[in-house]
């Protein structure tokens, strides 16, 4: 295949499936990282090294625009898991305004489409991430490129917080633990995301085969571990209070905070696809500790 895709957050956990999966169907990869040498080590979550998966590297930092002259030169297609996850990087830098700048870039490339991985009810979230995250889509929907947009329910690497705390013996729940989801493994994610790339332009809520309750998932973990459930739920007022004392405390840790209280309190139940199961998932997980 001559197509070029250019994979934006390359080194991330849904970025690194995104790089396997186009190398394993034969695509050429150009993969957008800060350091070359990290992103050819194992990532976190099980995600894969991208040593020998990658055709071309281009190093640069999508805060620092004069870094990315050229990016998008002889590229086709854009993928896009660019995002904050846990460094210390404000959302709007990164979510909003590095994908923005990649963006520019493309169209001005004349690139075919652009993929944008985001998350699932963005609309409604308070918190800087996902208000960054609204932010782009709704500049990437004015755009000339065509763009796909794949709105994930939740990553199981982000639900392995949940094992540890069944591990310790106890998990905190927000609420009665009554809002569902359904889970999503990082490559289930990368391979709908490379089907629709060569798709018209369109928009896609996505999620696991399996659809848990809050609750049900913490009673899993405790399963998996082997130990009895002990689930302590955290009042609404000590939830506010949580919400007040972060925003006080500055802009990251009040995206965190907010991020996390109001994904426990909506529903986020995307098309049900993949073939990864959550309790294999933790099985696996816990195998390896």
């Amino acid at each position: 295949m001559n197509e070029l895709f250019l994979v934006a957050g390359a080194t991330g956990y849904v970025g690194r499936h995104l790089v396997a999966e186009l190398h394993r169907r034969g695509h050429r990869v150009r993969a957008l990282v800060r350091d070359r040498g990290r992103a050819e080590q194992p990532g976190s979550h099980g995600a894969p090294a991208l040593d020998g998966l990658v055709d071309e590297w281009f190093e640069a930092h999508a805060t620092r625009p004069e870094t990315l002259a050229g990016v998008c030169e002889g590229v086709t297609r854009v993928v896009s898991a660019l995002g904050v996850t846990r460094q210390p990087a404000s959302p709007w830098d990164v979510d909003f305004l590095g994908n923005l700048r990649i963006l520019e870039r493309a169209e001005a490339a004349a690139v075919e489409s652009f993929c944008y991985v985001n998350v699932l009810n963005v609309e409604s979230g308070t918190s800087l991430l996902l208000r960054s995250k609204r932010a782009f889509v709704e500049a990437l929907r004015r755009s000339s490129v065509d763009s796909q947009i794949v709105n994930p329910s939740g990553y199981f690497s982000d639900l392995e917080g949940i094992l540890t705390m069944a591990q310790r013996g106890i998990i905190p729940q927000i609420g009665g633990g009554e809002n569902r989801l359904n889970p999503i493994h990082g490559a289930d994610v990368a391979a709908f995301c490379v089907d629709r790339a060569t798709d018209p332009a369109g928009e896609w809520n996505v999620g696991g085969p399996d659809v848990f309750s809050w609750r049900e998932i913490s009673e899993l973990a405790f399963r998996v571990v082997g130990r009895p459930a002990r689930i302590a739920r955290i009042p609404g007022p000590a939830v506010r209070g949580s919400v007040w004392a972060a925003d006080r405390l500055g802009a990251r840790t009040s995206s965190l905070v907010r991020f996390f209280v109001e994904g426990f309190g909506v529903d986020a139940v995307g098309e049900p696809i993949g073939t990864h199961h959550l309790d294999q998932h933790f099985s696996s997980v816990h195998a390896r500790r």
